[in-house]
């Protein structure tokens, strides 16, 4: 599982390095800060802006970690690749913007630094793919994405909706590639920070990133969201701890899945020998010059069959649709008989 840690943003080289010191005892792979802070409205703290890179080089030299930090710009990328910097992030404000992406992708050329995408601000998966595919098409092979949750007119909880399901189609849509979490700002309050880690690595996402401060209470951006390194590590085992029930889990599962595997087989071996009986009514049919369409057949088999499923406490629903594609199909092999 990938691990990205770190403050929300850059604010001090001593706030900088205290919090690389603690997670510099925790094994992730780069330790994440905010140096350029787009607000949504002026007048807010902005970042320390490039002069933070000294201090993430810094975090390098002192605590051999790599460092990742997010850009908007192709002059944001041209200062961290003149720094060392060892990954960037796309945020979702760009993610959201194609023009910006275009132009950060062209900036990457020849490069083969990390990247990762963060999804847009609303749940749009063909955006999230068009800017994985623009950093693409520029060269670069090592692009993972982010999920940040969505901005709702109502979040519930939340301060970004966890669409989950988006997160999972980019997953089925990349096989190949990692798909992160960020449950900090899914959550927007410490205490549901955990909860939302658990469920994106129970759903099979590939690591975390997640904002950590040594003073939370007075961290200059999303201090309501960011963890303390003790609630960080707390994290952590909790999710070692999931993840070692979920190894006997998955043995588990596998058994019955083969199980399952077997009915289905069955499954399909019974509607091979339905339809050949359907074949063979066809013919009979078609000697004796009766109608292929049966509507009083038809209206019992659909009575019996329901109050079989609800004898056997199954979905009529289910077993309703089901009879209705059996049939449909069984009408089409003896048309196909009945013309030939």
């Amino acid at each position: 599982m990938e691990l990205i840690a770190g403050p929300c943003s850059a604010e001090t080289p001593t706030q900088l390095l205290s919090v690389a010191k603690e997670l510099s005892q925790i094994n992730i792979s780069y330790f994440r800060c905010g140096l350029w802070k787009p607000r949504t409205n002026p007048g807010g703290f902005e970042g320390v802006g490039a002069k933070g890179l000294d201090w993430l080089n810094q975090v390098q030299a002192q605590y051999g970690l790599k460092v990742a930090t997010e850009v908007a710009s192709p002059k944001h990328v041209e200062q961290c690749l003149k720094h060392s910097i060892d990954a960037l992030w796309i945020g979702a404000r760009t993610t959201t913007n194609p023009f910006s992406v275009q132009e950060i992708a062209q900036s990457l050329k020849g490069t083969d630094i990390p990247i990762f995408v963060k999804n847009p601000l609303n749940p749009d998966i063909n955006l999230w793919i068009g800017a994985i595919e623009r950093l693409s098409n520029a060269g670069l092979k090592h692009i993972s994405a982010v999920h940040r949750g969505f901005s709702f007119a109502n979040n519930g909880i939340y301060r970004q909706t966890p669409y989950w399901k988006e997160a999972v189609q980019l997953k089925v849509h990349y096989p190949q590639m990692r798909v992160l979490c960020d449950p900090s700002h899914i959550a927007g309050k410490r205490e549901l920070v955990t909860q939302v880690a658990l469920q994106a690595i129970q759903l099979g996402l590939d690591g975390l990133m997640i904002e950590v401060h040594c003073h939370p209470q007075e961290a200059l951006t999303d201090a309501s969201q960011q963890l303390c390194p003790q609630e960080f590590t707390s994290l952590i085992e909790c999710i070692k701890h999931s993840q070692s029930h979920k190894t006997n889990t998955s043995l588990l599962l596998g058994e019955l899945r083969k199980e399952i595997d077997v009915v289905d087989w069955q499954i399909i071996d019974l509607l091979q020998q339905r339809m050949n009986i359907s074949s063979h009514i066809s013919t009979i049919k078609k000697e004796n010059n009766i109608p292929l369409l049966q509507i009083t057949r038809f209206q019992q088999m659909m009575q019996d069959r329901l109050a079989q499923a609800k004898a056997q406490d199954l979905n009529p629903k289910l077993i309703e649709d089901i009879f209705e594609l059996i049939h449909s199909e069984s009408l089409r092999i003896q048309n196909k008989d009945t013309n030939d």
